[in-house]
């Protein structure tokens, strides 16, 4: 069987029915925009028999919004360039409900120029203006977003310089009155002095080197949440003239206090000693604090086997559980009493320097005495 042969048996196009049952609306208007021709696709969308919409202009079958465009864009547009393309319309339904559509439109015209009809294909786009308004919504909700990002962004900065100017008065405005008051305090102390003055100076200066250690401590803090941690100054240096100085401001503070001291170094250490004299300062005032009155609080300090191991313990209740897990967290303070109260960041900054120099802090805790243990690398 030839092609030609089976040209003959395929059944012709039904050009009709191709027209009134496309997937698409069709229509015709004249030279005055009335329609005058219409498939059965469209008028089955909008639920108008065809020949009522015979005669009708386009904008009659468009809401309000959709008739102030056809005004304003769709015709002049039309008129301008002959056609468009893709042009977003709301078609109103025997039912007052709204059927979104896109129109296409080309005119047709006389060989002299003059129009003969326009013809307009319309196919919905429910599922389309949907999806676009979702992207419109998108977008609204991602500039909000944005918005606000960029507020908060602006709150932490504003944040960021308060920070910074608090640290600055922490740094600047309270050392050098405090500074004024410890020479103060050492002045008077050369000069004859009742005991009860000596005492008041003895108080006055352990008062200063504990305010001293608090601005140490919150300044480096500070600095932490800043972003910038602990900063070192290392290089090899005798440890155990800072550790003796820490040691006797904190017998000063604490008269009544026994403190046993072994330090056992082989040389210099490469490390920053005003760091690891803060890091002693604030566990051995921890200890001092919590110990039992009556005991010694013990020091070790001791180069072994390439690395500084530095121990401090007293005697007292054991530390609890739920308190173990959280000793190093700032603002965490305890069980402690009124007369001891303090900001909590003592062991969190021993802990951070520590880990500056490589090393750790560890605690263990029983009946019989509570050990902090800092090790570091000598390396």
């Amino acid at each position: 069987m030839t092609g030609a042969d089976t040209q003959v048996f395929m059944p012709a196009e039904d050009l009709e029915d191709l027209y009134e049952n496309a997937p698409c609306g069709y229509l015709s208007l004249q030279p005055d925009g009335r329609i005058v021709k219409v498939n059965r696709t469209l008028s089955t969308w909008i639920g108008i028999p065809a020949e009522q919409l015979l005669g009708k202009r386009l904008r009659d079958l468009l809401n309000t919004s959709g008739r102030i465009f056809y005004e304003t864009h769709f015709a002049p547009l039309l008129r301008m360039q002959g056609f468009f393309n893709e042009v977003a319309l709301d078609l109103v339904t025997a039912d007052g409900r709204t059927l979104p559509v896109l129109a296409n439109a080309m005119e047709r015209r006389a060989e002299d120029g003059a129009l003969l009809f326009t013809r307009v294909t319309m196919f919905q786009a429910a599922e389309r203006r949907r999806y676009e308004r979702e992207l419109v919504d998108a977008r609204a909700a991602a500039d909000a977003a944005g918005a606000m990002v960029r507020s908060q962004l602006d709150l932490e900065q504003q944040t960021a310089e308060l920070r910074e100017q608090f640290i600055a008065v922490l740094g600047h405005d309270l050392r050098n009155p405090l500074a004024s008051i410890a020479a103060a305090a050492r002045m008077l102390r050369k000069e004859e002095q009742t005991d009860r003055s000596i005492n008041v100076l003895d108080l006055m200066q352990g008062s200063v080197v504990r305010m001293s250690g608090l601005i140490d401590n919150v300044l480096d803090f500070a600095r932490g949440r800043l972003g910038g941690g602990i900063t070192l100054e290392r290089r090899a240096q005798q440890l155990e003239p800072i550790l003796r100085q820490v040691i006797g401001e904190l017998r000063s503070c604490h008269l009544d206090r026994g403190i046993e001291v072994s330090i056992e170094f082989a040389g210099p250490i490469n490390c920053d000693s005003d760091r690891i004299g803060q890091l002693v300062s604030n566990l051995l005032g921890n200890a001092l604090t919590h110990g039992k009155a009556d005991e010694p609080v013990r020091l070790s300090a001791a180069t072994v086997d390439g690395r500084l191991e530095l121990w401090i313990a007293n005697s007292g209740a054991p530390i609890s559980s739920d308190a173990m897990t959280r000793l190093f967290q700032p603002y965490f303070r305890g069980e402690i009493g009124s007369s001891q109260r303090g900001l909590g960041l003592g062991l969190h900054i021993a802990s951070e320097i520590a880990r500056a120099h490589g090393g750790t802090i560890t605690v263990s805790s029983d009946d019989k005495e509570t050990r902090f243990t800092f090790v570091m690398p000598l390396d």
